[in-house]
């Protein structure tokens, strides 16, 4: 069920489910999770993309693992708020969780997380290696993150 934002999400989990940050690219897809008490988004891991059937078998395992109630999903959002084809992309995306997840979930604007993401790391002195290998997980963190924020 695709909610409008995520105050609407934190009202329908049960109080000992947490959120899971989904930052979806075209050859990975970063993962973060919240605490229980919905407050803080910490990265959690990266799945390499493969067909969307696979994919959804790995969310499962985090779901079962994790205890999951709901996904925050980046929306690629234009600097200018408009929608374009990498949009399209993640809502086809969010429609195909659907099918496989009965679990609400909304969408947050994900504008500069991968370059804030990137800049504090650069700024921590993380070598290039180290950024490539985080920077999925830590962007889903950074999205997830902001709804947390935005439930409070």
């Amino acid at each position: 069920m695709l909610l409008d934002n995520p105050t609407h999400l934190k009202h329908l989990l049960p109080l000992d489910k947490r959120l899971l940050g989904m930052d979806p690219g075209t050859k990975t897809i970063g993962l973060a999770i919240s605490d229980p008490a919905l407050k803080i988004g910490t990265p959690l891991m990266t799945i390499k993309r493969t067909k969307f059937k696979a994919d959804a078998e790995e969310i499962r395992k985090i779901i079962e693992k994790w205890s999951i109630g709901g996904f925050v999903i980046g929306l690629p959002v234009n600097m200018d708020g408009s929608e374009g084809p990498r949009c399209q992309s993640i809502r086809q995306f969010q429609k195909n969780l659907e099918e496989y997840f009965d679990l609400p979930m909304c969408f947050w604007d994900e504008r500069l997380s991968t370059v804030a993401v990137t800049r504090s790391m650069i700024d921590a002195d993380a070598s290039r290696a180290k950024r490539a290998k985080a920077v999925d997980k830590m962007a889903a963190a950074y999205i997830l993150q902001g709804a947390l924020d935005a439930m409070r």
